[in-house]
């Protein structure tokens, strides 16, 4: 409370004068009065203060509103807790990676069992949180596929108490700062194992380094070498005027050799050093050519062996020389890249920016750089360079280009980012259809109770039936969005393939027209699928609808089927298919063909290149979801002029179809024509209007019916009333959801019937219930007349 109030000083101040003054008053017998003027100023002052205090709020409102948004786009997973341990702040990248705010690093643990370095850096981590210190750390953790990424992880105080925590995936850094690493490596051995002599000194003389064939001519150890003075190592101090030197040096054994000092001397920021070669020109002519071939050897070695690809460029932009992994990664023969511009290797998209890049590093106004373009060639590849400059006699000579080709791990992050908008789509097209078929079971079912009492030759009649038709139009539309979700309410069995593409062969050549000739393949010996009979024509109709607008002017569609086994999992695009048994229908046209910078986006619901109004932009959506629903996968192929081929692959049953089980779903319409009955029924659902239909309808057919509009409000109803048979709850509700509140129910009351509704399929709905279980379930949108059936039949199957 001290602290608080020295952070507001005027109203302390204030209230202290006041009681200040009032204190002196009382001590002098009352005798000084407090002027009326002093008491209003303080009041207007403290009036003030409240209207300022209300203005920072207000802009730090503000204020935290925008640092969240910056957060957000944060590429680092971050992550703020306060004193307590809770949580503040999280952006997107937080929510996947770090944990729970007690234990933000939980996933990383888990992961690192069986690591000790990375147990010890991770708890290292956790006590320094705990103590409210800064520390980073670098850690690496295991794939389940193989192979190892590193993070980066950080916890620092983020103000009074509170703890900031990121996390970056530096895998591809690492990568690359270990691939330099094994080439600075691999070139210190090449200079230390030279034939000649290599030194640098300082000014004053005293050795920076010395490679291992100079300090073994001179009989030492290079570490022995470093620090000491030239005049106590050569004898004599080389003339930093004179390019070359000629001096006699005492080796090993004290033997006295005739050697040539070459030098250069640098500038870097007033540090002046040189870089010296030796050589000894004692040596025979036969010993000084098997030694210049041992280093053009070792030079070979280093070059073409690389893992990387490496390109020497001369001033004028040409490469003089490349290696084999740089020819092998262009599909370029070595006597076709010598002289050609390295610019012509690079895509023509980023020609311009790469060759401003590389003009820079040779004009010296850059020391390097590092691009990444894409590189024309056999395949599309895009590489990441680094560039470097040579130097002869102090100048740049050229640069040193290393092409490391990041093709894999560009498309993997592509296929990844593919895959997360597929399932973000996902789940607000799912969301979406959800609230609407809330809205639209409150249509219809209302439309119902009107049809009640205005039959078909009341004016009004024909007004409502349009209603009901439109909402009924409506509510296809949800199911195809719910079909793209992977939500919608399947009722799969097996099923033959060629029976149903015979059964469909009909309405199929009455939608292609006679400009169109349609084409059935069957293949043998296919098996079964499992599939919904309904939505599998609407996949192969949709399909069909997609390829007769691709043939205006006429052409050939043709439906193929086969029995195929993949032997190991298959990456397509950002779907990865399992190995297994599969019976794959293949739908080809003669149309258009699809341009290629569409085929990411089909699938997108929406997503149309007809023209406006000619389509609503759902049929392949639908038909992805419907096919992924079904655990199934489909792929398209496609070019410009070449036409089109749509491939799906469905997991194949060994079964006979007699052996399928049947599906605890209430019909779609109840048989029979009496729906009344007397039994009381609890119908919980949050959604007011859908709730109002529901026990309006079923009261209209003789029931007793008790409403609730959460699921806690449903267990204190059924614990007061023992007179429930029946119970009507929705799936998704606020607080204990419908699931919850029917496992609940069958443990304390388990003869009462139960019901899920749910805009969401029947397996997502369900939430894990076991069918044999006896619980029920209703799709959204229904009608009054499928609500009372299902309350019908559950009561009739006691």
């Amino acid at each position: 409370m001290r602290a608080k109030r020295w952070q507001e000083p005027l109203p302390w101040a204030l209230g202290a004068a006041v009681v200040a003054v009032t204190g002196l008053a009382a001590a002098n017998g009352g005798a000084i009065a407090i002027p009326a003027t002093i008491a209003g100023a303080v009041a207007l002052a403290s009036g003030g203060i409240l209207a300022r205090r209300w203005e920072h709020a207000r802009h730090a409102a503000s204020q935290n509103a925008l640092l969240a948004g910056a957060l957000e786009s944060e590429s680092r997973a971050c992550l703020i807790t306060d004193g307590n341990g809770r949580e503040i702040l999280r952006n997107q990248a937080g929510r996947r990676l770090l944990g729970p705010a007690q234990s933000p690093l939980a996933a990383f643990a888990k992961r690192a069992q069986g690591d000790e370095r990375a147990q010890e850096e991770i708890q290292r981590l956790a006590a320094a949180a705990a103590a409210a210190a800064p520390r980073r750390a670098e850690i690496t953790l295991p794939l389940a596929g193989g192979g190892r990424e590193w993070f980066a992880i950080e916890v620092r105080p983020s103000g009074p108490g509170a703890m900031c925590w990121t996390v970056e995936d530096i895998t591809a850094r690492r990568a690359i700062e270990e691939t330099a690493r094994r080439e600075a490596e691999t070139l210190a051995d090449f200079v230390d194992l030279l034939p000649v002599g290599c030194y640098s000194a300082d000014a004053a003389g005293v050795i920076r380094w010395v490679n291992h064939r100079l300090a073994e001519w001179l009989g030492h150890q290079p570490g022995e070498l470093v620090g000491q003075n030239l005049a106590d190592v050569l004898g004599a101090v080389p003339d930093p005027e004179q390019g070359r030197t000629e001096m006699r040096l005492t080796g090993r054994g004290g033997e006295v050799f005739q050697a040539m000092v070459a030098h250069t001397v640098f500038d870097e920021g007033g540090e002046i050093f040189t870089r010296s070669v030796v050589i000894r020109d004692l040596m025979p002519e036969h010993q000084w050519e098997r030694a210049l071939r041992s280093a053009e050897r070792r030079f070979r070695w280093l070059f073409d062996d690389a893992p990387v690809g490496i390109a020497l460029i001369e001033l004028d932009g040409t490469v003089g020389a490349c290696n084999l992994a740089l020819q092998s990664m262009m599909g370029i023969a070595h006597e076709d890249m010598a002289g050609r511009p390295v610019a012509n290797l690079i895509a023509e998209e980023n020609r311009v920016a790469a060759s401003d890049q590389l003009a820079k590093v040779i004009s010296g106004s850059v020391p390097g750089t590092h691009l990444e373009v894409k590189l024309k060639g056999r395949r599309d590849l895009i590489a990441q360079l680094f560039v470097s400059p040579t130097h002869e006699d102090g100048e740049i000579s050229g640069l040193i280009v290393h092409f490391i080709d990041a093709t894999e791990q560009r498309n993997l992050e592509i296929q990844f980012a593919q895959s997360q908008k597929m399932q973000a789509m996902g789940q607000l097209a799912g969301g979406v259809a959800h609230d609407f078929n809330n809205l639209l079971t409150a249509m219809i079912g209302f439309c119902d109770l009107l049809l009640q009492r205005h039959g078909p030759g009341d004016p009004s009649f024909a007004d409502i039936m349009q209603i009901k038709q439109n909402a009924n139009r409506a509510a296809s539309l949800v199911r195809q969005l719910l079909a793209f979700s992977r939500r919608q309410a399947l009722q799969p069995r097996l099923l033959n393939i060629t029976d149903a593409l015979a059964e469909l062969s009909n309405l199929l050549r009455r939608l292609l027209g006679e400009t169109i000739e349609l084409k059935i393949i069957h293949g043998r010996q296919l098996g079964l699928v499992r599939v919904d009979p309904g939505q599998f024509d609407q996949v192969i109709i949709n399909l069909a609808v997609n390829a007769r607008d691709a043939m205006p002017g006429g052409g050939a569609l043709s439906i193929r089927t086969n029995a195929v086994s993949v032997a190991k999992p298959v990456p397509r695009g950002p779907e990865v298919m399992p190995a297994g048994d599969y019976v794959l229908i293949e739908v080809s046209d003669t149309g258009t063909g699809i341009p290629r910078e569409n085929l990411g986006r089909i699938f997108e619901p929406f997503f149309s290149t007809k023209e406006v109004g000619a389509g609503t932009g759902l049929g392949l959506s639908t038909v992805y979801g419907i096919v992924r629903q079904t655990d199934g996968f489909i792929f398209v192929e496609s070019e410009l002029g070449q036409g089109a081929t749509f491939s799906i692959h469905l997991p194949r049953v060994e079964a006979e179809p007699a052996a399928e089980s049947k599906p605890l779903s209430v019909p779609a319409e109840p048989h029979g024509n009496d729906l009344t009955g007397n039994a009381t029924v609890l119908l919980v659902e949050d959604e007011d209007a859908v709730r109002l239909f529901g026990a309006r309808a079923l009261r209209n057919k003789g029931y007793r019916v008790l409403e609730a509009r959460s699921g806690e409000q449903a267990l204190d109803m059924l614990r007061g009333d023992e007179t429930v048979e029946v119970l009507i709850t929705d799936v998704v509700m606020p607080g204990m959801d419908g699931v919850t509140l029917a496992r609940l129910v069958r443990l304390e009351r388990p003869t009462i019937r139960v019901i899920l509704i749910s805009g969401y399929s029947e397996d997502v709905a369900r939430n894990g219930i076991d069918p044999a279980e006896g619980i029920h379930f209703l799709p959204k949108p229904f009608t009054l007349k499928q609500l009372a059936g299902a309350v019908k039949q559950v009561i009739g199957d006691d």
